[in-house]
């Protein structure tokens, strides 16, 4: 039997391990399991090949990069799937340039995976297209994002011991189901964001989140670079930025304060690169400066220290506006946005503007008027919290980020829009829903006793919320054409490390995937999931621990894997459960 399924609405599915389900499930169940693909975000278009042999990965693979040789990128994507093959299996999984030897290899009893780019696509594409059979595995794009978009997907086809490090080798093998895809995404901007400023990340931990933000197909991570607790970019023209602002943090759940210097962000530039993530540097500005006027006081308005700051108050410092500080507040805003614009090799640069509670509206439209014209002058495309959509003179192309609420409160919705007035996009943010450092609902601990979250965008943000909304029906008047994208976005205030930023971004963060990359969902009562959940692969991309909770114990699990009826956070999601619940299901609200 072959059925095609077009994929236009999706959810999360709550389901066991597949042996677990499979053995308690009739034979109908057992059908169902072509409905739902274990793959987030959803395809855009998967066909079942029920009842052809599965695809085995075996001693024998090998991954051919077909044709010639082509894009360096393309070998460099096989060569990533190799090594993520080679460390859970222990295979040697060569790496070839050429054709699959195809009818001969199956004849051998064994196939290969093979890579391919389409002859003058777009080179722009992030379209894939996968064929999985007994015959081989055959990813095609026009471009090597597609390519290593299809290599998630694949990963995700193959057991979830796939990755691990070492593992046994499962029941059955390492075996992927016979299917087509054929895969795109919704929109070009898929972000998550990572504030590195109220706690200081390492390189490897940045690069950890890189590798895991990729799984989920998201391709942009925003890095917050500056706040009021620290400042962690060097820049050369004003070296006390990290010599004194790099040496504080936020010292709530305990301090952690650190800089990167330009070697490390051009690591961190590189290795996001060869994973198609584009980094996007943010530097807050007028407001959320007090690391920076404490490095440098003359860019205060009285000329007088402000001293550091370790608390999670926001909108009490501010850049002056005031005549006299004009030469030294220029030149500071065009030495730090032009060093950073220099080695920052992606299109865009983001500039804050967000909470500038104590500047005067004049004054501050008058720092965001010369903050986003300088940020222009560096070739980027600028990037600014909706805030700066006061201002009526933004430069061409702007990009607006919105993280007011679903239900828009006060301006926040004009101010956004006028971002779309003026020739600029958005990018949705919701922070009741696509803020992931708001608190799960049985507001967690970690392993240190120390509570994780905040609650001011309404409260706890369950699974369900994190996955439920629908970015065209927040700001009235803005449609589809005028959203570049969505973020997942987290704030480190209660955040030490990387342990507890992954058990507050997932699973949570897949939805945001989902809802950047799948289809937009069609009217509501089209949208409904079987009360029994289909048989299939548990839906989940990459591998996270859940860090330890009070009593010390920890749990291993996948991202985007819930394993049982409750909502709330990844350890609710992961250990033995039964399979009697619904996945919660995207609608089209209306606002």
């Amino acid at each position: 039997m072959r059925r095609r399924i077009r994929t236009a609405t999706s959810a999360l599915v709550l389901t066991t391990v597949l042996a677990t389900l499979l053995a308690g499930c009739a034979p109908g169940d057992v059908a169902n399991a072509d409905s739902v693909p274990g793959i987030i975000p959803l395809p855009d278009s998967y066909e079942p090949h029920t009842g052809d042999e599965p695809f085995r990965l075996t001693e024998s693979t090998r991954i051919v990069v077909e044709g010639d040789a082509g894009s360096p990128a393309v070998a460099d994507v096989a060569e990533l799937l190799a090594a993520r093959l080679r460390i859970a299996t222990g295979y040697e999984i060569p790496v070839l340039q050429g054709e699959p030897e195809t009818s001969l290899r199956q004849a051998q009893g064994t196939a290969d995976i093979a890579l391919a780019l389409g002859d003058g696509g777009d080179p722009s594409s992030e379209a894939y297209a996968l064929e999985v059979g007994d015959d081989g595995v055959r990813i095609t794009a026009d471009a090597p994002a597609g390519l290593f978009w299809g290599v998630q997907s694949l990963r995700q086809l193959l057991p979830a011991e796939i990755d691990g490090a070492g593992a046994a080798q499962p029941d059955g093998g390492w075996v992927a189901p016979a299917v087509s895809i054929e895969d795109s995404p919704r929109f070009s901007y898929r972000a998550a964001s990572l504030d590195v400023a109220r706690h200081f990340f390492p390189v490897d931990d940045v690069k950890r989140y890189i590798d895991e933000i990729a799984a989920l197909k998201l391709n942009v991570l925003q890095l917050h670079l500056t706040d009021d607790q620290g400042w962690r970019i060097r820049i050369d023209s004003w070296p006390k930025l990290t010599e004194v602002g790099g040496q504080t943090s936020v010292e709530l759940n305990g301090s952690r304060p650190g800089f990167y210097t330009k070697d490390d962000y051009r690591e961190i530039v590189e290795y996001a690169a060869a994973r198609f993530v584009t980094i996007v540097p943010e530097i807050d500005l007028p407001g959320h400066t007090n690391a920076a006027l404490h490095a440098y006081p003359e860019l205060t308005c009285d000329g007088v220290d402000p001293g550091s700051y370790a608390g999670i108050d926001v909108g009490f410092s501010s850049l002056c506006a005031a005549p006299e500080r004009a030469e030294v507040t220029d030149r500071f805003l065009a030495d730090v946005l032009g060093e950073l614009a220099a080695m920052t090799p992606g299109p865009w640069i983001h500039v804050g503007g967000d909470e500038a509670h104590n500047t005067p509206k004049a004054d501050y439209v008058d720092l965001v008027n010369r903050i986003t014209s300088i940020a222009a002058a560096t070739g980027k495309t600028v990037v600014g919290w909706h805030e700066m959509g006061a201002s009526t003179s933004l430069p061409d192309g702007m990009i607006g980020g919105y993280w007011g609420f679903t239900r828009p409160e006060g301006d926040s919705a004009d101010l956004a829009k006028s971002f779309v007035d003026q020739g600029g996009k958005l990018l949705m943010m919701p922070a009741d829903v696509a803020y992931m450092d708001m608190v799960y609902p049985d507001r967690p601990q970690n392993a240190l006793g120390h509570s994780l979250g905040l609650e001011w965008a309404q409260g706890a943000t369950t699974i369900e919320e994190a996955y439920g909304w629908e970015p065209t029906a927040i700001v009235p008047g803005v449609d589809e054409d005028d959203i570049l994208g969505v973020v997942a976005a987290l704030w480190t205030e209660t955040i030490t490390s990387i342990d507890d930023a992954e058990f507050m971004v997932f699973p949570r963060a897949a939805g945001i995937a989902e809802i950047g990359w799948s289809p937009k969902p069609p009217e509501p009562d089209q949208t409904a999931v079987p009360a029994s959940p289909p048989a299939s692969r548990p839906r989940r991309a990459a591998t996270a621990t859940c860090p330890a909770t009070s009593s010390g114990s920890s749990t291993s699990a996948r991202i985007g894997t819930p394993q049982t009826s409750t909502s709330s956070g990844c350890a609710e999601w992961t250990g033995a459960s039964s399979a009697s619940h619904t996945a919660p299901t995207r609608s089209n609200p209306t606002g």
